[in-house]
This record gives C-alpha cells, structure tokens and sequence, in this order.
C-alpha cells in the first residue's frame, strides 16, 4: 500500500529535480534578464501664454521705497510731554514684514500704558500697526495726507520680498538678523490666515525665473544684506524645481521655479482699511508740515509710519529713495504664474498685471526720488517679456 505514495512522491521529487535542472541548465546558456523599472521622467513645465504688448499698457506708476542702510527704525523716544514710537525705513520689504513689524512696534507703544493712541501714516506699515493696536486693546486714529491708492505702498510690486532692501550687510549684525527672523516668521503665519479671502488679497504663485546670459554690472558700492531667509528662517524656503531645456517653452536655458506668495494690493488695502474701521478706527485727513505740529494731537503716544516722508518730517537725512516704476497691463485671469527674465519681473496681480525693470543689481533706482513715469523703460518691461512668447 505504500508503494504507490512513495513512487509518486519519487515522481514528484524527480520532477521538481529535473524542472530545476533545467532552469538551471537555462541560466548556464545565457545572461538573466531582469525588468528595470524605467528611469524616472524630467518634470515638464507647460503654461498657457501671455497676451502681452504695449498698447495693453493702461498706467504706468512709480513708487519710491525708504530705505536705510541700517535696517527699519522701529524705537520709542520722548517727544515733548509724549511718546513717539517711530517705525519706518523698511526698503523694500514694508508689505511682506508688515504684521511682524507692527507687533514690535505695537508693544513700544502699549508698553507707555496709553489705550488712546495715534498712527501718522495710512500706507502699509500704518494701516497693519493700527490693526495690531486694535488689537492689542487701543483706541486708534489715524492722521494721514494720503489714503489708499494714493499713498506710496500703493505701487509696490506686491510681492513677499522680507530681504528686499531691508539693510546693508555690515548692518546685519545677530541681532538684527534675530529681529528680522521674527518679523518674517510673524508676517508669514499672519499671512497664511489671509489665504482663500473674499476679493483674494493674499495668493500663492509660481514664479519661473529664466536664466539668461546677460553679464552682471559689477558694482563697488556696500553690498546689501542677502541669504537672511536662507540662514535664519530656512522652513520658509519653499521648494524649487529645475525644468531642462526642452522641458518648458522658453528654449534652449534652464528654467528655476519657486513659490512665493502675491499681494493683490487693492483688495488687500480694502481688507485692512475696512477692518481698521470695523474696529472702532477712526481717520483724519490732515497734512503736517513739520514734527513741531504733531504736539497739538490730543494723544500722549504717536506711532510714526510716514514712510519716506519721514525724511522731510522728522529730518531723518539716513533715508534714501530707491525709485520703482510699474507699468500695468489689463490682467488674464487664465495666467497665473509670474517670469523673472533679463532683468525683467512679471506678476500676474489680479488688479493689474505688473512689468518692472529691476536693473542688475539693487542699485537700480537708488537714490533717485523722482515719480515722473518713464514710457520707454515701461515699454522695454513689457516688450522684455513679451519677446519670450514669440514663435511659442
């Protein structure tokens, strides 16, 4: 009876021998041939092109940022029988460190125990430190010349930029830098809360900066403070990606994208304006001449956020102008990407699209505090531009 199981299980271990064998015999007659996974594909970049010519031009505007080769000024001093917290001097980084500025200076200026405090300025930096009194439990109003659009903030690019002229490299001792990673660290989370608002006035973009072979203009002046983000506050860096040529529709360069957050400058002025207003906030329209009529405010505490004006105000001779010209286009809504190519910026803002020469080096404007606009420097923005496109 156990002949028949042994034999068939003979067989079967016979069997698997020779199906061994001959697997074996196989791998002896040739090389093995093994499935390689395919190698991973370059990313590839494809955009929907810009309608982009000079006869869409609707304004051209000029701003002029206040810089100072030290960094923002944002201290307490006496002023007569009162306390005047100065904040100002922010280059060209006053929108994208607004919210972490005004909590500094908002605490200079709680810190003097008033609950009734003024602003002097309604730009950027004064609307947000307004808010952040509010806030805080203040009683705001705010005495201003200009209101939104016509005030100088009004016509920046719009762009987060926290490094943007803030300062000279020898001015970015550590302590400097430890207070500039606190402002941008602020702003940014502020910032986030904003996304997804009626009206959009705080967006996400992609920007494709195109590499080009156009020589750099050496420059012997001061360098101005770089790689702040890069050094101090590196989990704001977001990612970049690198498209070959071929890979994207500009030809035969690499193309770097990075993400970056965009301020529609029009709905986010509304945004802080009415919720200023919705606080309790109140504003007065009224030009002053010199520091000397501030003493007639009913307030004890100033908070000083005239910008460039602070110059002629207060006689602050370190602020320098960096001029800064836009010319704005009728915007696509089906374009939303920005270009950085041959010393030329795009920025798609929903309330105009932007073209600015920014020069080839930061240098670029400095100095010069003239608002005449430039129609052939506007021109060459959006033609700069516009020539990426042709034959695509």
């Amino acid at each position: 009876m156990t002949r028949p199981a042994l034999a068939r299980r003979s067989l079967l271990t016979g069997g698997g021998a020779a199906l061994s064998m001959a697997l074996l015999g196989g791998c002896a007659t040739g090389p093995v041939k093994v499935a390689r996974a395919p190698a991973p594909k370059a990313p590839v970049l494809t955009l929907p092109s810009l309608r982009v010519s000079v006869d869409r031009i609707t304004q051209i505007t000029v701003c002029t940022r206040p810089f100072r080769p030290q960094g923002p000024r944002i201290e307490r001093v006496r002023f007569g029988d009162k306390d005047m917290v100065h904040h100002y001097g922010h280059g060209g980084s006053g929108w994208s460190l607004s919210w972490g500025s005004a909590s500094i200076a908002t605490d200079l200026a709680m810190g003097t125990g008033a609950r009734e405090i003024a602003v002097i300025g309604c730009g950027a930096i004064g609307l947000t430190t307004a808010l952040q009194l509010q806030r805080a439990g203040a009683r705001v109003t705010i005495y201003a010349r200009d209101l939104p659009p016509a005030t100088r903030s009004s016509l920046a690019t719009g762009v987060w930029s926290p490094e943007s002229r803030i300062c000279l490299q020898q001015h970015a001792t550590p302590e400097f830098k430890a207070q500039w990673a606190g402002m941008a660290r602020i702003s940014f989370d502020r910032y986030q809360t904003l996304l997804g608002l009626p009206g959009t006035p705080i967006e996400w973009i992609d920007t494709h900066n195109l590499f080009s072979n156009a020589p750099s203009v050496p420059d012997d002046r001061p360098a101005f403070a770089h790689g702040l983000t890069r050094e101090m506050t590196p989990e704001l860096r977001t990612p970049r990606v690198t498209y070959a040529a071929g890979n994207h529709p500009f030809g035969d360069r690499e193309v770097l994208t990075t993400s970056g957050l965009m301020f529609n400058i029009a709905a986010y002025s509304d945004y802080l304006l009415s919720g200023f207003l919705s606080l309790g906030g109140r504003i007065e329209v009224r030009e002053f001449h010199s520091a000397a009529e501030l003493s007639a405010l009913p307030q004890k505490t100033l908070v000083n956020c005239t910008g460039y004006g602070a110059k002629a105000l207060f006689g602050d001779d370190t602020l320098v102008p960096v001029r800064g010209q836009l010319a704005r286009m009728i915007p696509d809504g089906e374009v939303r990407y920005g270009l950085y190519f041959n010393q030329t910026s795009f920025v798609p803002r929903r309330d105009g699209w932007v073209f600015q020469v920014t020069g080839a080096n930061e240098y670029y404007g400095f100095g010069i505090d003239d608002p005449t606009p430039d129609r052939a420097e506007a021109e060459r923005a959006v033609t700069t531009i516009a020539g990426l496109f042709a034959g695509v």
